[in-house]
């Protein structure tokens, strides 16, 4: 027998039919969208060069901005006193000590960051998020082993761990080859002009700052290896002969990244987005725009300082204008600790008197003292983040894998970030407490545990010569209370032989283990 469904029967169907899409709609559009993340990394910006970490002689609101809007760190440490090692535990999770060839590299150098774990950016892409690294990158390019041929794309960098774009140059500022390079080719080649590079012997018949310094308008020391071939009148690290179209203009450089940057985030605006906005300043050679230089009264790198408060500034706008400000995570660091002389004659010494680029601690760039890693750190996120903590919570950059992972509930396996913590509450301000231990390198590894620091014996120079710098390094254990210390003047290794005992045994364990995080 044929049953007939009444006509009104099939209406109300058909209405609840609709009624239940209309509903799984209008909550899919309510899902809250996941915070898109910026994350701006300065380079070689002491604990003391901001105005929200106690700076007199110059003025940054719009860094300062960030802090007063969310976060700022009292306590917080890049991993290491030099930038490579700094960016690979940023990007890995893991103490870069950990692995050779994690050092300064060379403008030539191969890819260092691993291909099959997960890097920071490849846990925003398994997030679905689109991600960028725009500026320095000082990671290496290309295969182990084999020459970079920088006449067609590069087969190994940014894209192969995690980044859907890159618009970078390859290492420092002071480093050839002088160029862009976007998605892994060198912008503005021209194929009758190819580009080699050589970081051992001389290459080309272009001028070299140490045959021709009359060619200069930034004068170096030759002890410092700014002294090979001239780009721009400032003479570079290692040789490099073609890419003159290519080849950067340095006041030229802040500018053009911050193009890239407001252009990506323009592009990604409805859509997650996690952008490593990676600042060439204040590294040497310190050549800021016209539009800053001669403004701060410190020289060039007080005007570098300027320019690149004004880049974040113009960050935070853009946020603004696009209406994502609210659910945007800005982080604001610097890889290292502050070196005023590193190789130019830029007067940076004698034009920072009165400053104090280490904000009062020991050392800096280079150096296993609190100022080689003690950095500024400051936090936004207006919707999920109150205003104006500050957070004397140790926390390190390398914990931002573990964090992040757990912030977007993506799994690490064992092998991935192995020594990156999970302080998401620390860095959102909702807990006061961050790690228990860090170690740090600064030639020397040191150990923090609580109010006690410990730095291992070490053979080097107790001081750097070339830089000014205090290093850290004794033959002699090194026992600190920064409670009371925080100059690390007085050494209380004999004091406490037993804390000694213990920390170094400690240090030895962690150094021994693949991993530190639970």
């Amino acid at each position: 027998m044929k049953t007939t469904v009444p006509l009104k029967r099939i209406s109300e169907i058909y209405l609840l039919a609709i009624a239940l899409v209309i509903s799984h709609t209008t909550l899919a559009q309510k899902k809250p969208q996941q915070p898109n993340v910026i994350f701006i990394y300065a380079d070689d910006v002491g604990y003391g060069d901001l105005s929200s970490y106690g700076a007199r002689k110059i003025s940054t609101p719009n860094i300062d901005r960030i802090g007063k809007e969310g976060v700022r760190f009292t306590n917080a440490h890049a991993t290491s006193a030099t930038c490579t090692p700094s960016r690979y535990a940023l990007m890995t999770g893991r103490y870069p000590w950990r692995q050779q060839g994690t050092g300064v590299l060379p403008g030539d150098a191969s890819l260092i960051l691993p291909t099959d774990r997960t890097t920071l950016p490849s846990l925003f892409q398994k997030s679905g998020y689109k991600t960028a690294v725009v500026g320095k990158w000082h990671l290496g390019l290309g295969e182990k082993g084999e020459k970079i041929n920088w006449n067609k794309p590069v087969a190994k960098g940014p894209k192969e761990v995690g980044f859907d774009y890159s618009y970078i140059f390859p290492a420092t500022s002071d480093r050839v080859p002088t160029v862009f390079m976007e998605n892994q080719a060198v912008v503005g080649l021209s194929a009758d002009d190819p580009i080699e590079v050589d970081y051992k012997n001389k290459i080309g018949n272009e001028p070299t700052g140490k045959e021709n310094p009359e060619l200069l308008k930034l004068p170096a020391a030759l002890n410092h290896g700014h002294n090979n071939t001239i780009v721009n009148g400032i003479g570079r690290i290692g040789w490099m002969s073609g890419g003159k179209q290519a080849r950067w203009t340095d006041e030229e450089i802040a500018h053009v990244f911050l193009d890239k940057a407001e252009s990506f985030i323009e592009k990604q605006a409805k859509s997650p987005f996690f952008l490593y906005f990676s600042l060439n300043d204040i590294h040497v050679p310190r050549m800021p725009s016209t539009q800053f230089k001669g403004k701060s009264g410190m020289g060039l790198r007080g005007d570098v300082i300027l320019q690149m408060d004004w880049t974040v500034g113009q960050i935070l706008k853009k946020l603004e204008e696009l209406k994502i400000s609210e659910n945007t995570i800005v982080i604001f660091s610097s890889d290292n600790g502050p070196v005023l002389d590193d190789g130019y004659a830029d007067k940076a010494v004698e034009l920072a008197a009165g400053h104090q680029q280490a904000g009062g601690f020991r050392g800096g760039k280079y150096s296993a003292f609190e100022g080689g890693t003690r950095i500024p750190m400051l936090i936004r996120w207006p919707k999920g983040i109150k205003k104006g903590i500050e957070s004397n919570a140790l926390v390190c950059q390398i914990d931002m894998l573990a964090s992040f992972a757990r912030l977007l509930n993506q799994p690490l396996n064992k092998e991935d970030g192995p020594d990156s913590f999970e302080i998401r509450d620390a860095f959102l301000g909702k807990s006061l407490k961050g790690r228990e231990t860090l170690i740090k390198q600064g030639g020397a590894l040191s150990l923090t545990e609580g109010q006690w620091k410990y730095i291992e014996p070490n053979k080097g120079p107790a001081y750097y010569e070339l830089t000014g710098i205090e290093s850290g390094n004794s033959e002699s254990p090194q026992l600190y209370n920064l409670s009371k210390d925080k100059e690390e003047k007085k050494n209380l290794a004999d004091q406490y032989p037993d804390r000694v005992k213990a920390m170094t045994s400690t240090l030895n364990k962690m150094k021994e283990a693949s991993r530190t995080r639970p």
